[in-house]
């Protein structure tokens, strides 16, 4: 009989506070690698690679580390990758060149991926299948308070004021780098301590990724939730170059911003009231198709205050996505290979974190800065009819089969004489 150890029954929220550190860190290491290259002379093609290696080493061992966790401890991932995202932030600030800012990079993105794909696992594990939809949707809290707040720290460290550029964005790195540590205080017995199913093991490495990808709502999954980290990610790296482009001044921007990430985290506090009222299929296609048409909308010359609305109103529509697509990513994919079919999601989010800039990039450069706003759109309203069909079909999976009728019993007066004289 396997030994267990029960974690304790406020597990989720240890979980999503060391969560918020390691995003943080990670949030606020990313700008801060920019401004730390810029002042190693580097150019825009530079930058471009180095934010590339970022996401592109990870791709590579997303899918063996989702087979190791499907059969065996989630929790082990999540130190090893606070140790790799806090080595990766304080080796970037130490680092003297451009090639070694890269690998840093790298370093830090694949610790990133590590304790993503540890923390979902143990999450998806963890709660029931009635369960699941708000935990996932708390447990993104984190990442959302980090995306608030990291950002905000490193504009706070980072200076450009007397030559102090080198200076300041290597400590903003460091102080990145103890945030990232300051996760560990959270990570302790988060995990139930069950022994290794040994014929789980087995099954899991028998199950083909192209299986995995073959399973009804695994692609819907997969693409709705790449469909909304590229909305998120375009919409943080384009919107200060519309505001350049309307004369909205760099701090506006970033309040703009920090509205949208605020939304996101209110989203995902109500979660659970509006999956009762609306259901998960009729919340995720409506929010993927009004997120596409505010998308489309910041194209348009709006004053301020219409675009705080949207993006206000936008961010709450983002909120609703990546905790929705790991839950029907779940619940569709083989049991015994849940983790491998996560860090199949991550894969899918990585290759749009690589392909939606770049994508965005030709188009702005063809048809103006607002025209990637539209692609962004185009994505997200293909993820609600996804959203839609993927629905649809598991109902008319759930739906029973109707049971043939009972023959109606025989009246007692109807029955023979000697049926109804023995006794």
């Amino acid at each position: 009989m396997a030994d267990t150890e029960e974690p304790g029954r406020s597990w989720l929220l240890r979980l999503v506070i060391a969560f918020a550190f390691a995003q943080g860190a990670v949030s606020m290491a990313r700008p801060a690698v920019s401004y730390r290259a810029l002042s190693l002379g580097a150019d825009e093609r530079a930058i471009g690679v180095i934010t590339g290696v970022y996401a592109l080493l990870p791709l590579f061992a997303a899918v063996p580390l989702g087979r190791r966790t499907d059969h065996g401890r989630c929790a082990p991932l999540l130190p090893l990758g606070v140790v790799l995202i806090a080595g990766g932030c304080a080796l970037s600030g130490t680092a003297g060149s451009l090639p070694a800012m890269a690998a840093w990079s790298g370093v830090m993105g694949l610790g990133h991926l590590c304790f993503v794909i540890g923390a979902q696992s143990i999450v998806a594990r963890q709660s029931a299948p009635a369960e699941q939809d708000r935990n996932f949707g708390h447990f993104t809290i984190g990442a959302s308070l980090g995306q608030l707040i990291g950002p905000i720290a490193a504009g706070y460290v980072i200076s450009e004021r007397d030559g102090a550029l080198a200076r300041t964005s290597a400590l903003a790195l460091v102080v990145s780098a103890a945030v990232a540590a300051a996760s560990f205080v959270s990570l302790w017995r988060i995990e139930h301590r069950t022994a290794p199913d040994a014929r789980a093991a087995a099954r899991a490495d028998k199950v083909p990724v192209g299986r995995i990808l073959r399973t009804r709502g695994v692609p819907a999954g997969i693409f709705i939730s790449l469909a909304v980290l590229s909305a998120t990610d375009i919409l943080t790296a384009y919107l200060p170059v519309v505001g350049e482009h309307r004369s909205i001044a760099p701090a506006t921007i970033g309040l703009l911003l920090s509205l949208r990430a605020a939304a996101t985290i209110a989203c995902r506090l109500v979660m659970t009231p509006m999956l009762r009222l609306l259901g998960r299929t009729a919340l995720l296609t409506t929010t993927c198709l009004l997120a596409g048409l505010l998308c489309a909308g910041i194209a348009l010359p709006v004053p301020v205050w219409a675009m705080a609305t949207m993006l206000a109103v936008l961010g709450f529509c983002l909120g609703v996505g990546q905790p929705l697509s790991m839950t029907t990513v779940v619940q569709a994919a083989p049991a015994e290979a849940r983790s491998t079919a996560l860090a199949l999601r991550l894969t899918g989010n990585r290759l749009g974190q690589v392909a939606a800039p770049a994508s965005a990039g030709v188009i702005a450069g063809v048809a103006g800065t607002a025209a990637p706003f539209v692609m962004l759109g185009a994505l997200l309203l293909a993820g609600a009819g996804l959203g839609m069909r993927g629905g649809r079909a598991r109902t008319a999976d759930a739906t029973p089969a109707v049971p043939a009728p009972a023959p109606a019993p025989v009246p007692r007066s109807e029955l023979p004489a000697v049926n109804r004289n023995r006794t």
